[in-house]
Parts: structure tokens; sequence; C-alpha cells
């Protein structure tokens, strides 16, 4: 009997042993499963923060990118041209991402210094200027090259200035060469022999440098025939400075060629030719002419295809304009500026004509065309820089 019970006990004592070592040997799976679980959930919990910041990051940097701030500068909306100019600039770099500080000075040069301090100090990352007067923004655009900002001359040469990293215009020179061309052409001066026909001359304003670009290079194409007393100007008046006009202002255009017409042709004298530089002008030409000429109308040339002198042009009231698609002005611009802001080279193609005291600038000069009543139409109407209904309104 005591062997029996000892027996069932040692049995009972090895089957808990048996037992005892089935449990440990479960239990270490489990273990490290529990362990495996809390690593992988730190895993992915630094993944997640790690997402997050990189989430965080891109939208700073986006956020950074929106945020490149450009400034323009235009001198007026007084002129049809330059509210053309403005617009299509600011609309072409908020479409290459930009944000525009677009400003209009009322043609008033402390205006215009003002806004450039303000786009200075507000962050501006590059500066777009046709200025007023490009003589008188060289204390402003010292704080631009002390901040670092680079400079984009816009239609109007800056002068005297080291601040000017850039030129975008259109080629003045040809506009004056194609407005003589033009004149040359219309009055057939090279066969015109023994005849002499009267010219009178006008221009914009003495504080902007294109003027000496607009009127020499249309003098350069009718020197031979000045020389050669072809054409003669009645009322002396030839000379930059005396044919000047402030402001390019329509009014003022008038009055001065009132009194012309009443001092040299009210005798009936034939005004044969009036050289205009710009379609503002040629505008208060026209007025004048309405007003107070009775004579064979004058060809009259112009520059800028303004909507009132492309009517005039159909009327017959204006030979030509020089038109300057402010479109490709704008988008070469927007080029210029989109490779300053990436570091890389901003695309010129004129590094010898435009000095500006300081040295030459680096330009972009787009091509003028000559408009006529002849092929008005397709630069004009076809091309979408007006429609029908501007021209008919």
């Amino acid at each position: 009997m005591k062997k029996k019970l000892l027996v069932t006990m040692l049995t009972l004592a090895m089957a808990g042993s048996l037992m005892a070592c089935g449990s440990k040997e479960g239990a270490a799976p489990a273990s490290e499963a529990k362990t495996e679980a809390q690593t992988e959930a730190k895993a992915e919990d630094a993944k997640a923060e790690d997402t997050k910041a990189e989430t965080e990051a891109a939208k700073d940097e986006a956020a950074s990118g929106e945020k490149h701030l450009v400034g323009v500068a235009m001198p007026t909306k007084d002129l049809q041209r330059w509210n053309q100019d403005g617009e299509n600039m600011k609309a072409q770099l908020e479409e290459a991402g930009y944000t525009v500080d677009l400003q209009y000075a009322a043609n008033d040069i402390p205006t215009q210094v003002s806004q450039i301090e303000n786009m200075i100090a507000n962050g501006c990352e590059v500066l777009v200027i046709a200025s007023i007067d490009g003589e008188a923004l060289g204390t402003v655009l010292d704080q631009a090259k002390a901040a670092d900002i680079p400079v984009i001359a816009y239609d109007r040469l800056i002068m005297n200035s080291d601040a000017v990293s850039y030129y975008a215009t259109f080629d003045n020179w040809d506009v004056g060469v194609k407005q003589g061309e033009h004149i040359v052409e219309a009055l057939d001066l090279e066969n015109a022999g023994d005849k002499t026909y009267n010219i009178e001359y006008i221009t914009g304003d003495p504080g902007d440098n294109n003027i000496n670009f607009f009127f020499d290079g249309a003098i350069s194409v009718l020197q031979p025939y000045i020389d050669a007393g072809t054409l003669v100007c009645p009322s002396g008046q030839t000379e930059k400075q005396t044919v000047a006009t402030a402001n390019w202002a329509t009014d003022a255009a008038q009055a001065r060629f009132e009194n012309i017409l009443a001092s040299y042709y009210s005798d009936g004298t034939q005004l044969d030719v009036v050289l205009a530089s710009n379609d503002s002008t040629a505008l208060g030409v026209a007025n004048a002419l309405a007003s107070s000429y009775t004579g064979n109308y004058p060809i009259l040339t112009g520059q800028d295809c303004d909507i009132a002198n492309v009517k005039n042009i159909v009327a017959g009231k204006q030979s030509m304009s020089v038109f300057k698609d402010t479109r490709d002005l704008a988008s070469k611009t927007v080029e210029m500026v989109d490779a300053l802001m990436k570091g890389t080279e901003p695309p010129v193609n004129d590094t010898e004509t435009y000095d500006n005291g300081t040295g030459v600038i680096p330009s972009y000069l787009c091509e003028p065309k000559n408009c006529t009543i002849d092929n008005y139409q397709e630069l004009l109407i076809d091309s979408g820089y007006y429609t029908e209904a501007d021209l008919n309104g």
C-alpha cells in the first residue's frame, strides 16, 4: 500500500513538473510579442512625428514660395499704355506664382520715391520700375542696392545709378527709325526733286531718356532730306528740348500746336507732316488740327497704338503708330524676374547700347512694328490686343 501510494505521489510530482515546464515555454512567446508590439508602436509614433514635421516644413516652404514679393512701380494711370503695362505685368507675374505690389505715381516724383521706399521696407525681392524722371531715383535706389534688391528698369532707362541691374524695353532707336522711314515713304522723299515739304516736331517729357532714342532715330533717317532743303520747319522749333512735352501730356501738346498753327499756318501755308514721338502727343496735335487748321491733313506719326489713336488711323486723322505689344515686354520682364529669383541669368539680347552713366546696362529689346490702316486689323484685332468693340466704342 505504501509502495503504491509512493508511486502515485511520484507520478503526480512529475506531472506537475511537466506542467510547470510547459507554462514557462508558453510564457516566453507572449512576452516577446508584447515587447515587439511596444517597439512597433514606438516606431509608428516616431514615423508619425517625422511625417508631421515634413508636412509642416512643406507647408512652410509652400507658404514661403507663395509670398515672393515683386514691386512694380509705374509712372501714371493717365496714359493708356501704362495701365496696360501694369496690368499685363501683374497678371503674368501672378500666373508665375509671385505676389505683386503694383503702384502708380500720378506722374509725381516724390510719390514714386515713397512708393519704392515702401516696397523695399515691405520686403520686395525684385523691383521693376518705369521711372517718371530717369534722373530722380538715385537715393532710393541706393537703398535697394544696400538691401541687395535687383532693379529692372522698365521701358525707361534709369540714369546715373549703379543699382540698375537690367533693362527691359523696346528697341527705342528703331521706333524713331520706323517713324522716319514712314515719312520718307509717305512723301516719296527719294523722288522729291525740287519739292519742299513743311514739317513740325513734337516729342515727350525731357526727363524721359527715351526721347533721345525716339527723336534721334527718326532724325537719322530724315537728316539727308533736312540738309537738302526738302524738309523745312517753318516754326524753326527743331531742338529736342524745344519740342519736348512735359509728362507727354495731350493738353500740353495741343496748346503748343495751336500756337504753331496760329503763328505759322494761319495764312494758308500747308503743313505736310508732323513727327510726333508718341500717341498722347499725336492726339494733342490731332485735336489742334481739328480746331484750328483748314489745310490738307498732314502725315502724323505716333507710338503705342492707343485706342483713340487707332480710331484716328481708321478715320484718316493719323497716318501710323508704332505698335509695341506690351504683352511681349511684360513676358520678357517676368522671365527676368523669374531668373533673378532662381539665381540664374536673365535673358538679354543687347549688351552695348544702353549706358546709364555708370556703365552699359544688360538689356532685352522687344521688336516694335508699324501699324497703319493697312495692317491694324491683323496686328491689333486678330492678335487679341484689342476687340472690335474696343475700337467701335
